[in-house]
């Protein structure tokens, strides 16, 4: 095993895949000569060559249309949009094709794409580069939407998703990008797609996340060690469809739960999980469910920015709430 960063991660999953199946085919906004804007195809035109590692035009609806339309006549594309925010454009074609082919069909065809977007804040980017809007895409039936949050997880869930039938929206949390490292089996060994993965066990409070969140998630069950607090960490890895049963499972033992996210509060994806474990989950529960989010703001510029995140010390708040609540 190699120590890899998430970004090299990334790169050796998509190795691996374009060795692995020649109808696999990379394709986006500068992820050829350049290896995209975050390097994550970096050297890959030059091993596999450019007719399977190709630079577009600079139109986000030329791109998903162009995935649309390969994987529907055969090939598996792993698309590349530049950041989430400009993800917009794409919508259309995400929404009345990609996620449709397989229903419209009748099953006749199936929409095998990927469409990968680095996401989130914390890199103190410009306007458009910081959104996190999961819940956006979440709601639309056929797409799956993947968060990975380490280097092994990104790597063996890109690899479940361009394996995938259908289409998977995969967004990559780009301040983890090289935040740090960790032993990776460069072997193809996927990870499943739908489960969640518990990173802490704990009895006391459960905590829920995903992506970049999983940093100050768990620091702050560390903190809570200290003081003899016991938290159980859940990592969704998938948000669309998550592993609702995992979750039941760890509140129906601890009794609480605190959810995390960066994106905005209102209409969050955390709202979905919350209005889950209300529904099914009312009588275990010793608390009121929080969310610790972002607010319902635009991301602001750099000098703001922190002051948005999510932060341990939030999360501490939201704990220490929900266990003294009587």
């Amino acid at each position: 095993m190699a120590e890899m960063t998430m970004i090299e991660a990334v790169r050796a999953a998509l190795a691996f895949a374009l060795e692995e199946d020649p109808d696999v085919i990379i394709f986006g906004e500068d992820v050829g000569i350049d290896g995209g804007v975050f390097r994550a195809t970096e050297g890959l035109v030059q091993r596999f060559g450019p007719s399977r590692v190709r630079d577009t035009p600079l139109s986000e609806t030329v791109i998903a249309g162009l995935a649309v339309g390969a994987s529907a006549q055969g090939l598996r594309p792993v698309a590349e949009i530049q950041f989430m925010g400009f993800i917009y454009p794409a919508v259309d074609q995400l929404v009345c094709h990609a996620a449709r082919m397989r229903n419209r069909t009748r099953g006749r065809l199936s929409c095998p794409m990927v469409l990968r977007a680095p996401f989130g804040g914390g890199i103190k980017a410009p306007e458009h580069h910081s959104e996190s809007t999961e819940a956006m895409l979440a709601h639309v039936p056929g797409l799956r939407v993947v968060i990975p949050s380490s280097p092994a997880r990104a790597y063996g869930l890109l690899l479940a998703a361009v394996r995938d039938p259908d289409p998977v929206i995969f967004l990559e949390p780009k301040r983890l990008y090289r935040a740090t490292s960790e032993e990776v089996a460069d072997n193809g060994e996927a990870l499943p797609l739908d489960s969640a993965f518990v990173l802490r066990e704990g009895a006391d409070v459960t905590l829920v996340t995903w992506g970049a969140m999983v940093v100050e998630t768990l620091e702050a069950a560390r903190q809570l060690a200290e003081v003899e607090v016991s938290a159980e960490v859940i990592d969704l890895g998938t948000v669309k469809p998550y592993d609702r049963a995992a979750v039941r499972t760890s509140v129906e033992k601890t009794g609480r739960c605190v959810i995390v996210h960066e994106a905005p509060l209102t209409g969050g994806f955390g709202a979905e999980v919350a209005a889950d474990l209300a529904e099914t989950c009312l009588t275990s529960l010793l608390a009121p469910i929080r969310r610790v989010a972002g607010y319902d703001t635009v991301m602001p510029y750099l000098r703001l920015e922190d002051r948005y995140m999510p932060s341990t010390d939030r999360i501490l708040d939201a704990v220490h709430y929900v266990l003294e609540f009587e």
